[in-house]
């Protein structure tokens, strides 16, 4: 791999690229991809000129062990798996870089600018996933009056905000979809995938609205 090709994986990165769509652009196996980033930091510390420097080492050692990336903790390889599960679950890379890096802040608060930094990514990036987080519930946003700046907070309500968003959205769907099949009939057989699609959804939306209600008190 050259270090072109290594600079390209760190801007894929940077611009919140799956693995998969990485792979593709280079013309290369994902899998190549994956142990290719793992092995130089995880997608949180990634160098491209780094990375090219620690595999001229190992090919002249003769030997695949990485050096630990520089200014990391023991943990950068859970890192980079807490983050692979949340892309698996459906967030965007740098939006699940955004949330593991709020939910490891002591406080569990972080300024646009603090994540910009911490995460060597540009502002827009850290925009577009903080709106994210904030819309899906999973973190809220406080106005510094000092500061005139936002502040982003995690705290131990935010699952409980995130699981009664999506509850909410779920049951809009499952009422479209009855809604649907009201006006198509219930002969047709349209009508009748409608109805029982959003009777489906609306026995989950429920569901995971009582849930959510009963943990939070158990948990309070």
């Amino acid at each position: 791999m050259t270090q072109q090709d290594r600079q390209r994986i760190a801007a894929g990165i940077a611009d919140g690229l799956t693995y998969a769509e990485i792979a593709r652009r280079l013309g290369r196996p994902t899998s190549t991809i994956s142990r290719e980033i793992q092995r130089n930091g995880g997608p949180g510390g990634y160098r491209p000129r780094r990375a090219q420097r620690a595999t001229a080492r190992r090919a002249r050692r003769g030997t695949p062990a990485p050096p630990r990336a520089a200014g990391t903790s023991g943990g950068g390889a859970e890192e980079g798996m807490m983050i692979e599960m949340a892309v698996r679950a459906g967030l965007p890379r740098m939006t699940a870089r955004v949330h593991l890096d709020l939910l490891q802040s002591e406080d569990g608060r972080r300024t646009a600018a603090e994540l910009t930094r911490r995460l060597k990514v540009s502002p827009a990036s850290v925009s577009v996933s903080v709106n994210y987080l904030v819309r899906h519930g999973y973190v809220r946003r406080e106005r510094d009056p000092r500061q005139r700046r936002d502040v982003y907070v995690i705290d131990d309500e935010a699952w409980y905000r995130s699981v009664v968003i999506s509850a909410r959205q779920t049951l809009d769907s499952a009422r479209a979809a009855l809604a649907s099949a009201e006006a198509t009939g219930p002969d047709d057989p349209v009508g009748r995938r409608m109805a029982r699609t959003g009777l489906f959804l609306e026995r989950v939306s429920v569901d995971l609205l009582e849930s959510a209600d009963r943990w939070r008190g158990l948990l309070a």
